[in-house]
């Protein structure tokens, strides 16, 4: 197994901690979580020593999340445009392929709407940014407005190994396939200072009236970017009819509805997550 790095680097005056491995001579991708409570290892834990045997991986703790600096900004997706655009020029990618999920699907895919000439190739996982429907509708609606739930629900997490496992199944098909590690590294996280914040602001700002403020797919057919396109059949935090009609205006895309998963393929069917990738991106 490849081993990953801890490094710093300094974005638009915050530190941002990220996780690398690889050989700095392959091919650079970065990879992109989620939100919620999310980091990069959370996420990734248990795909980015695999694809680091073909790549140099780059897995950023946006800003607001795991070991980065947790300032007080409004934390909209433009935000974690703004500050991975920054990232990928501040550690010197070039052209990297960039894969995200959920927030961070939607992140990539911003990114590779401004700046088309900096991504070579696009994964999209379960992303946001595809549609404006929310999942829960008015309650979704109503808890932006407020953060009293979720600090309860991280406190309550915080104090609950078995909680915390139990509250993953709001984002996986069965609770009890999910790697021991995996429960371990969001459990961990839910005591590091500051969680949830970026979450609560991300979601006050994304979150209006009509929906989800971000939405992409009338632009999609602006994006020459070979693009591969994952969806877990059984996600309720976005429906997979978001990610099939994104791939079918996108100009060079293929999409992959995974059987026995929800929202979070990269720990839900890590070894295929692993396959797709390595298939997709050129090594």
């Amino acid at each position: 197994m490849v081993e990953a790095s801890h490094e710093t680097a300094v974005v638009d005056g915050y530190r941002v901690h990220y996780l690398a491995a690889g050989d700095p001579a392959d091919p650079p991708l970065v990879l992109l979580h989620g939100g919620i409570v999310d980091a990069a290892n959370v996420s990734w834990g248990a795909v980015l020593g695999p694809l680091a045997r073909d790549y140099r991986v780059v897995a950023p703790d946006l800003l607001g999340y795991g070991r980065s600096a947790k300032p007080d900004v409004t934390y909209s997706l433009s935000t974690h445009v703004d500050v991975v655009e920054a990232l990928v020029e501040t550690v010197g990618l070039d052209e990297p392929s960039v894969a995200g999920i959920s927030m961070g699907g939607g992140a990539a895919l911003g990114l590779a709407l401004r700046s088309p000439t900096r991504v070579d190739r696009l994964v999209l996982l379960d992303s946001y940014g595809l549609g404006t429907e929310l999942a829960n509708g008015g309650l979704t609606r109503l808890l932006s407005k407020q953060g009293a739930t979720n600090r309860l629900a991280i406190a309550l997490m915080r104090r609950s190994r078995g909680f915390t496992k139990a509250s993953l199944g709001a984002i996986v098909h069965d609770t009890d396939r999910l790697s021991a590690e995996a429960v371990d590294a969001v459990w961990a996280e839910t005591r590091r200072p500051g969680v949830g914040k970026a979450f609560r602001s991300f979601r006050a700002a994304e979150v209006g009236p009509d929906g989800y403020r971000t939405d992409f797919t009338d632009r999609v057919d602006e994006l020459d970017i070979p693009t591969l396109v994952l969806h877990g059949e059984h996600d309720e935090v976005f429906p997979h009819r978001w990610s099939e009609r994104a791939a079918a205006h996108l100009p060079d895309a293929e999409f992959r509805l995974l059987a026995d998963c929800a929202h979070w393929a990269p720990r839900e069917r890590p070894d295929t997550v692993v396959d797709l990738v390595g298939e997709f991106v050129p090594r």
